[in-house]
């Protein structure tokens, strides 16, 4: 847990889902400020509302709040769903929507007719269970980046991956088939932390409950 000092720290996923967060916890009252400044800085003290903010990799947000080096923490569904991480889950915040999707090329358009299929991702979990409770043997390629040109250098026959406007599957001639989960962004925070800081923590959680609900 958090214990340097008074401030409450709230770790955040770099890019557009920190922007989108500190829209939403200034339209709060929650945060002093609505962004961050241009610069390569990754950690920013809010002094009038008490408040550090951690920016770190998307997945990398559940392991900071899992471990109490951060109180709270902003982070997808989908990633939630994946790992599985050992923390509160008080509400679903409405940005950072989007789909967990199969997509495909042309040539492997007839993929649900194979029994035994490759498929490249960066969610090996949910993946997983998806094709095997839909019957499919399932061989997993882990890949972390430039997903969608699996399907076209012959080493998967599909991707599944997160899907917002679906201009990048249009862009690398790839079709949208099924949806595995939709995901959104959800508060999570450190149990130990609740314990020790709930005043705090509670008076952010109205602020925020006052328009939002757990899912």
């Amino acid at each position: 847990m958090n214990t340097e000092n008074n401030f409450l720290r709230i770790a955040l996923p770099k890019g557009r889902m920190s922007e989108e967060s500190m829209e939403y916890l200034y339209s709060k009252k929650i945060a002093g400020f609505r962004s961050f400044p241009e610069n390569r800085k990754l950690i920013f003290q809010d002094e009038e509302k008490h408040l550090e903010y951690v920016l770190v990799r998307s997945k990398d947000v559940g392991t900071y709040v899992e471990q109490g080096s951060c109180d709270l923490g902003v982070i997808g569904y989908d990633l939630l769903s994946e790992h599985n991480f050992d923390v509160y889950v008080p509400a679903e915040l409405p940005f950072g929507k989007c789909s967990l999707c199969i997509a495909h090329s042309e040539k492997t358009k007839n993929w649900q007719s194979k029994k035994n299929i490759r498929v490249a991702t960066k969610y090996p979990r949910l993946t997983s269970k998806y094709f095997f409770e839909h019957g499919f043997n399932v061989q997993i390629i882990e890949l972390y980046g430039s997903i969608e040109i699996a399907p076209l250098t012959g080493i998967a026959d599909v991707i599944v991956d997160l899907v917002s406007t679906g201009q990048t599957l249009k862009e690398n001639n790839l079709t949208q088939g099924p949806e595995i989960l939709g995901s959104s962004a959800r508060l999570i925070l450190n149990p130990a932390s609740y314990f020790y800081k709930k005043a705090r923590i509670q008076e952010i959680l109205q602020k925020i409950m006052n328009s939002t609900s757990p899912k």
